[in-house]
């Protein structure tokens, strides 16, 4: 039997569809949860465990920490787990629980731990085990800069059947980042790497780190901006995506765009800034309506990452037809060959929006790029 090691940060990524562009700290927890945000970390969580190979399944003891941190996913995957630990002190989990959780683990000699979580979750395990034990993330926050996740839930357990099966991944050592929460609500990022942790590698299954623009995008960023801004039409609903890709756009235009945020452009106007899920359904409800995103330099992923507030509905009510993509050729570059990615937490978006898009690169210029989910 192999040990499988599990633990969940059930807040990770509660903040995403409300705009709270994270959840670290039990105030904005509440916030969200006021909020109307649901919990996404222990779905996901889920998905992974029952994604996992037959093969693997049949061999593999799933030790985990009590209730919503855990026990509860494997339970709903199928697997009746090891349970280790106590209840998180005070009903509600937090940072110390998570580190406790992963001591824990590492007391039981797993033979791999697997987390539903964000940067801030990768950042308490590695404080507390550091890089002592070969970890795979699902990716289940807002701000996700760290490179131990693995691309989605399925990818995550697509690593884990590997790694745990008769023929290993090899291990890797990948980065631990986090950034600061508030500064970021400000529209600042202010990036740090923690450490690393030893994660099994597979190109196309792990995340890479996030990479921000370069000093020498500035001409490139000035064309995608002029071909976009000559794309508006009126009496269309524009719902812009976050990233200096997209606050180009809108300077192009005359606007002051928030650059973390998700705006609603109307007819030459910013007509609100840094939206909800809710208010993005609420502006498209029976309009013109089109989506402006960018991917993320270094990971490619075009829906799923820092712009949850365009949700699987609004992707639906859009049409992938009216999805317009914006990168330079440099944030491309930054992915070496492999394909944009989406990662909405619904398998029937993420398969209407697989296949070939053309994105928008320069002025009067489209590349033709895959998109996978």
């Amino acid at each position: 039997m192999k040990k499988l090691g599990l633990i969940v940060n059930p807040v990770a990524g509660l903040g995403g569809r409300v705009g709270l562009k994270g959840t670290d700290g039990p105030e904005v927890v509440r916030k969200a949860l006021k909020l109307g945000a649901t919990p996404e970390a222990p779905k996901r969580a889920a998905e992974a465990l029952r994604s996992l190979s037959a093969g693997v399944r049949e061999q593999l003891e799933v030790i985990a920490p009590p209730g919503k941190m855990g026990a509860d996913e494997a339970n709903a995957a199928g697997f009746k787990p090891t349970i280790v630990g106590g209840k998180p002190s005070g009903g509600e989990t937090s940072p110390e629980d998570t580190k406790r959780a992963a001591k824990l683990m590492l007391e039981q000699g797993v033979d791999l731990l697997l987390f539903a979580g964000g940067d801030g979750t990768a950042r308490d395990i590695y404080a507390a085990v550091g890089d002592k034990l070969p970890v795979v993330g699902i990716p289940a926050g807002v701000k996700m800069h760290s490179g131990v996740y693995a691309t989605n839930p399925k990818a995550a357990a697509r690593l884990v059947s590997a790694y745990l099966g008769a023929e290993p991944l090899p291990l890797r050592d990948v980065e631990v980042m986090d950034i600061d929460e508030e500064a970021f609500r400000q529209g600042s990022v202010s990036a740090k790497l923690y450490g690393y942790m030893k994660v099994p590698y597979e190109p196309n299954l792990v995340q890479g780190m996030k990479s921000g623009s370069s000093g020498g995008e500035d001409a490139s960023l000035a064309d995608v901006a002029a071909e976009v801004a000559k794309r508006i039409e009126p009496d269309t609903v524009y719902v812009l995506g976050p990233g200096t890709t997209l606050r180009a756009v809108a300077k192009e235009l005359g606007l002051e765009k928030t650059l973390l945020g998700v705006d609603i452009l109307v007819n030459g106007d910013l007509v609100a800034k840094d939206v909800t899920e809710t208010q993005v359904l609420k502006f498209i409800e029976g309009k013109n309506a089109a989506i402006i995103v960018t991917p993320i330099g270094g990971q490619g992923h075009v829906f799923g990452r820092g712009n949850q507030q365009i949700s699987p509905a609004a992707i639906r009510r859009v049409g992938k037809q009216n999805i317009i993509v914006v990168a330079t050729p440099e944030k491309l570059a930054t992915l070496r060959g492999r394909p944009l990615l989406v990662d909405t937490g619904d398998p029937e978006t993420d398969t209407m929006l697989s296949g070939f898009l053309r994105v928008v690169t320069g002025f009067n210029v489209e590349t033709v790029c895959r998109i996978s989910a």
